[in-house]
């Protein structure tokens, strides 16, 4: 019994929202403190976000369900609708008789939801300390500081589902802030896009090819038990939302924890040996890579450290059993005359599950995308394969020596970068112009708002899945084969 009750104050201890806190606190973040009207802080206090798998509603305590408002879109920045602000006053005294009895709140926030500041108000009002002025600093006593010690700012981009920015915050460590701001965006789309292709076209599309596939499974396993776990983000307060972009997708594993793992773990698996490089180097790099994803995830507050470990060792146990197996898929999909239509039927099957799990989100749409990916890149293996394409090196060809840095080598890499992602943008764009139309067409599905249309299940998942499964063929036949004619390769 003792060992269990010690697992459970652990448990409690990695999930607690207070730790998160703790480590922001020490990071150099801290909350702004303002005076806010009373109108304005009855409009912020007495609402909570309603989360449910990203579906987000605003809804009034105390008030029927006819106060609710319906969900709102994700993915296109758009502003939250807010509630009326009839009997504000009420509601705003009603939430500090609630605050002063230490009574919960019968609507929780969910998510990391906004708690009243209605109740944070009223504790500073009861031990006896003035909020600073609007846009003074402030210390971890609450003591002034002097302008620009600190600097304010705002949340790494808009809630993806709901708009919402994010309150402003304290930033009294730069250094830190762009580290683990880095470190985050190594987890996101924008470095999918350019480092998978980087790879691909500049170093070895051998171990791209290989790398992609790790990183759809582990993605989609990811988001799978996200969705079925349901866990929600560390409240807020007392965690500082440092980043709003994923706010309302669910919070356990951390897929950024996953992906930073199987990536940079993988890359050492799969090149050590096969490039000439020490040892030590490869698994520090990889180490680093590692930690600073997942430390961000907590620095941003979007995470609490049992998210993270979680994810750490979900990955490695994904890859446990995914690595050994990667030769046998590999050349599955290279020479099996049936792949393409196993790979692609594979692949829009897991899609299906997935939107089944729960309500709409934009996890739903981000799982096809990977799908879609993985499938593209899978489909122009096997085209390479058959039209002798981008053969892989002889075994006694290896391992491969890295060539001698230079400018002519480094130009001709960043021109194949920036011409290929070129190549991939305007893919995206025609294909998503024709897809999202024709797939409405297909399903009966009014196109006239295309944000609605694209939540419903049967328009969002063959659009995502042949927009970027168009994509993912493109990095890597399309733009290979254009290198070849105009002698980039």
């Amino acid at each position: 019994m003792g060992k269990i009750t010690r697992l459970v104050d652990l448990y409690h201890y990695l999930q607690d929202p207070h730790l998160v806190a703790r480590f922001q606190h020490f990071c150099g973040v801290r909350e702004t403190r303002t005076v806010t009207s009373t109108a304005a802080a009855g409009k912020g206090a007495d609402r909570t976000h309603e989360h449910n798998n990203g579906t987000c509603r605003r809804r009034v305590t105390g008030g029927d369900d006819s106060e609710c408002l319906a969900a709102i879109g994700a993915g296109e920045g758009e502003k939250v609708q807010t509630a009326a602000l009839e009997g504000v006053g009420k509601r705003v005294v009603s939430s500090n008789v609630a605050a002063n009895r230490g009574e919960e709140s019968e609507n929780p926030p969910r998510n990391g939801a906004l708690v009243s500041a209605v109740t944070a108000v009223g504790e500073a009002g009861r031990k006896g300390r003035s909020a600073p002025a609007a846009g003074a600093r402030t210390d971890p006593s609450g003591n002034d500081k002097e302008p620009g010690s600190s600097s304010t700012v705002k949340p790494l981009r808009k809630n993806s589902l709901t708009g919402d920015a994010g309150q402003e915050f304290l930033i009294q460590n730069r250094f830190l802030y762009y580290a683990f701001t880095f470190g985050t965006e190594l987890g996101n789309e924008l470095f999918y896009i350019t480092f998978f292709p980087f790879v691909t076209w500049n170093v070895d599309a051998f171990v791209s090819r290989r790398l992609i596939m790790v990183w759809v499974w582990v993605m989609y396993l990811g988001q799978c038990t996200k969705d079925l776990l349901g866990w929600s983000r560390p409240a807020s307060p007392p965690v500082i939302k440092v980043e709003m972009f994923y706010n309302s997708e669910y919070s356990m594993p951390s897929t950024h924890a996953m992906s930073g793992t199987a990536i940079p773990f993988s890359l050492f698996f799969m090149t050590y040996g096969r490039w000439e490089y020490p040892f030590t180097v490869g698994f520090s790099l990889a180490l680093c890579w590692c930690l600073l994803v997942c430390v961000s995830r907590i620095y941003m507050g979007m995470h609490s450290v049992l998210d993270v470990i979680a994810g750490v060792l979900y990955s490695v146990l994904i890859l446990l059993f995914f690595l050994p197996a990667l030769d046998l898929i590999d050349g599955f999909n290279l020479t099996c005359r049936y792949a393409p239509l196993i790979i692609v039927c594979l692949h829009l099957g897991l899609g299906l599950f997935s939107f089944n799990l729960d309500t709409w989100s934009t996890s739903r749409g981000d799982t096809a995308q990977i799908l879609g990916t993985g499938a593209g890149v899978a489909l122009a293996s096997h085209l390479n394969n058959r039209l002798g394409l981008m053969p892989d090196p002889a075994p006694d060809q290896l391992p491969l020596a890295a060539p001698a840095l230079g400018a002519g080598l480094l130009a001709a890499a960043l021109l194949r970068l920036v011409l290929g992602v070129l190549v991939l943008m305007a893919t995206r764009a025609l294909m998503k112009a024709v897809t999202i139309p024709a797939v409405c067409r297909v399903f009966g599905v009014p196109s006239g708002d295309v944000r609605k249309a694209r939540q419903r299940m049967e328009v969002e998942l063959p659009y995502r899945y042949i927009v970027y499964g168009a994509v993912g063929f493109n990095v890597l036949f399309l733009v290979p084969l254009l290198f070849s004619c105009t002698r980039l390769s």
